[in-house]
């Protein structure tokens, strides 16, 4: 159960000290209720009272966080302490992608407003203190098993997507990247670290517009090599003509003319990506 005060019996506040002392930052509502021998509604209702000060989360059906005191001020810990065993208790599939895996990596020329995972369940986003969660979906998860790793926190772990699929989801998950711009920026900032045949391999569970796009900004980025391993999977395959920034033929009648066709990758570029400082 934990560390409880001399002369008191056992509540959730010395329960939630317990769980501290052993380095433990989340707890089920199941698992608190067999610890302290109360009821459910016992429970909820000194979770409510600690959650009004403050000191307490409830983010999914039944799952707490606890908000350390050095921690009162941001109204959560950090996400990397508890997005893994959040995960684990709804029993999904899951890593953390996109521009917060792209700032793990050290793409880090801009802040990351959000911290992105992608899941394999539809998922509400959750705000957590300061903190907003953004889920974005995926379905076939053990497809890109090899592109995910694991990175230690200070409280455990968390799986994060390696530079190669980071890579390619930003482009497949253009509404979560901040635009062309930003995208190019993280090419820029990556593609030298990444590895060809690991982003091969990846490629085949990715639309073949994401392959495109992606050889095309390898190439603008100043990494021909790793883009020509790319295009060796697009031989004797005939490619159709794709928008680099789809966004930008939304509306026909407004969108910006096009500046370049590129025929090596068959990618039709309005908007000329430039570094986003």
């Amino acid at each position: 159960m934990g560390y409880v005060p001399a002369n008191q019996q056992p509540n959730l506040a010395s329960y939630l000290e317990g769980r501290l002392a052993a380095g433990r930052l989340v707890f089920s509502r199941e698992e608190a209720q067999s610890a302290l021998g109360i009821s459910r509604g016992a429970f909820l209702d000194a979770a409510e009272k600690l959650q009004k000060r403050g000191k307490l989360l409830n983010l999914r059906q039944g799952f707490y966080v606890i908000v350390p005191p050095q921690q009162l001020n941001f109204g959560s810990p950090p996400p990397p302490s508890f997005i893994d065993d959040l995960m684990r208790h709804r029993n999904r599939r899951y890593y953390v992608g996109l521009l917060k895996a792209a700032e793990l990596h050290g793409a880090s020329h801009q802040a990351v407003m959000e911290f992105q995972v992608v899941t394999d369940r539809q998922m509400r986003d959750v705000q957590a203190g300061r903190s907003k969660i953004a889920f974005y979906f995926r379905k076939d998860m053990p497809a890109i098993a090899s592109g995910i790793e694991e990175r230690k926190t200070d409280t455990g772990k968390m799986k994060i997507s390696s530079i190669e699929l980071t890579l390619l989801d930003i482009l497949r998950y253009p509404q979560a990247s901040a635009g062309l711009d930003n995208i190019f920026t993280v090419f820029l900032d990556l593609g030298a670290k990444l590895n060809p045949e690991n982003m091969a391999a990846l490629s085949h569970t990715f639309e073949r517009s994401v392959v495109q796009r992606a050889g095309y900004l390898l190439d603008l980025s100043g990494f021909a090599d790793h883009a020509q391993t790319l295009h060796e999977l697009t031989q004797g395959s005939q490619m159709p003509w794709v928008e680099l920034d789809p966004s930008l033929s939304s509306k026909p009648d407004f969108a910006p003319v096009v500046q370049a066709r590129d025929e090596r990758w068959h990618v039709l570029v309005r908007h000329i990506p430039e570094r986003d400082e």
